[in-house]
């Protein structure tokens, strides 16, 4: 399991493994600005921060960006900072005027009064965490690979039902208060995949950006990149309806 795009989706591009599931159907990324900046039209000829580089942090910031008219490489200027909490120090410090970050930073930078713009799950659902396999384990280990895909449904499953116990758990996987377990859950729950499904539109753009970044200009269907065969098999093993 792990983050789709844009890397991952670059190595399904050149036949390494395919997909078999989405797990959290969208970036959790949020927009976070500076006080005086009420909306992302704003931000033009300002200063963004980011993770690194074509990172996940990036891609989400850069997608959110374009949605609302503004440019990112030609009208603004793009600082890879590092983690989310060095990004919401720099916002502090008015080293950036706004930063990318997922939960529970978003809700540490709202606390300190600045404001949050833009939610990337909010404008665009794609499979951003999900489950990839390369083609000789899936032929030569098809049990395993089941048996993994179940577990991961069920998981994400309890997560939605569950809100409670889901904060317990992650207050001691993570080492955090409650507070920060909180921010972190409610700030995600709204992307968990009930089910595994992948949703088509979401991949679609996944493989268009990753094209355009791997200089990639043939068609690539979506039965290149994604095989549901499996997905299927355990949704109806778990009596989740699907035929």
């Amino acid at each position: 399991a792990g983050h789709l795009p844009p890397i991952g989706v670059r190595r399904l591009l050149n036949n390494l493994a395919v997909v078999l599931a989405s797990f959290v159907d969208g970036s959790t990324h949020a927009l976070i600005a500076r006080p005086e900046f009420k909306s992302v039209g704003e931000l033009r000829g300002r200063t963004l921060g980011v993770g690194t580089i074509g990172d996940t942090s990036d891609t989400a910031a850069r997608m959110m960006m374009k949605h609302f008219g503004v440019d990112p490489e030609k009208e603004m200027k793009i600082i890879p900072i590092g983690r989310d909490f060095a990004r919401l120090a720099a916002l502090k410090e008015k080293l950036i005027d706004v930063a990318v970050a997922a939960p529970p930073t978003d809700a540490q930078g709202k606390k300190m009064g600045f404001h949050i713009l833009a939610r990337a799950y909010e404008i665009s659902r794609l499979p951003f965490i999900g489950l990839c396999v390369t083609d000789k384990k899936l032929k030569e280990h098809p049990s395993e690979t089941k048996r993994t895909l179940k577990a991961l449904i069920r998981a994400n499953r309890f997560m939605r039902e569950n809100r409670g116990e889901t904060i317990e758990l992650l207050m001691e996987w993570g080492r955090v208060d409650r507070e920060s377990a909180t921010a972190a859950y409610d700030g995600s729950v709204e992307v968990f995949n009930p089910d595994g499904s992948i949703p088509e539109k979401g991949l679609r753009a996944v493989i268009e950006e990753a094209k355009e970044a791997a200089k990639v200009t043939r068609e690539v269907q979506l039965n290149e990149v994604s095989d549901i065969a499996v997905l299927r098999e355990v949704q109806r093993d778990l009596g989740l309806g699907r035929k």
